[in-house]
């Protein structure tokens, strides 16, 4: 089976970058479809009972997935195909959950059945890539799932008030250092730079320009106040477009929500 898999894996990694993957044909192989090869035996037998346990205790279904490559495709739009594909969950109640992972692409997908969605809180696909972070960094697949499993099933048992005590043998869990999402911090950094140094020469432009404000001149005694001859914009703070990184939990025909990230 494991060289099945792994050949499956090289032929798939062999495949031109814009050649056309068919989602809709894979298979599941159990809760863990590790397409891509990456976690070991022993972890995926571990990830295997646990879900079951899940499921048994909670009725909700994880399905834990792994391909080596999106093959230029958009992680939501191969997630939602494997999905619809596969039926995960329970027909009607819609309690399933589906975690992608894209090696190659260091992209993952979060998909949230309708039954689910409105029981768990927003900001869960955060808390399952805070956890991952590590052991993806690490390049361990199979503990990232662990503590993707983990954290999901807690918020489940935890929104359905079930009692839910089963664990699994973590061994990398997140720091402060290792949960900071550095690069993201580092583009926010550039951005805000960016925006002062134009703000810092627009102002120099504008004190060497016609709308120069000049304060001795303002208030200086006299019938009126002096104001800029320049064009005024109405009051308040100017602000831009900011993107979470995992932006919640939006609609789709899914069925559910779903949230993106990278690592």
């Amino acid at each position: 089976m494991r060289k099945c898999l792994g050949l499956g894996a090289v032929l798939w990694l062999a495949l031109p970058a814009g050649w056309a993957v068919d989602w809709k044909s894979l298979k599941p192989l159990g809760y863990v479809s590790d397409f891509a090869g990456v976690v070991d035996p022993a972890g995926k037998a571990r990830l295997e009972a646990y879900a079951a346990d899940l499921q048994r205790a909670t009725g909700a279904q994880i399905a834990l997935v792994t391909i080596p490559s999106l093959q230029g495709e958009p992680v939501d739009d191969v997630a939602k195909a494997i999905a619809r594909a596969w039926g995960v969950g329970q027909k009607g109640a819609n309690h399933r959950i589906l975690l992608l992972l894209a090696i190659r692409d260091r992209r993952s997908r979060l998909e949230i059945g309708s039954g689910l969605e409105s029981l768990l809180p927003r900001s869960l696909a955060g808390s399952v890539m805070q956890q991952m972070r590590p052991a993806l960094r690490a390049r361990q697949y199979g503990e990232a799932l662990m503590a993707a499993a983990e954290t999901l099933a807690t918020a489940v048992a935890r929104a359905q008030h079930v009692r839910f005590t089963d664990s699994l043998p973590r061994r990398l869990r997140p720091t402060f250092a290792n949960s900071v999402p550095w690069p993201a911090v580092a583009g926010l950094l550039l951005e805000l730079a960016f925006l002062s140094f134009l703000g810092t020469y627009a102002l120099r432009r504008a004190g060497g320009g016609r709308c120069a404000f000049r304060p001795a001149q303002a208030f200086a005694p006299g019938p009126s106040l002096v104001l800029p001859t320049g064009t005024q914009s109405g009051g308040g703070f100017g602000s831009f477009d900011s993107c979470d990184s995992f932006g919640g939990f939006g609609g789709g025909d899914f069925g559910g929500g779903g949230a993106s990230s990278d690592w």
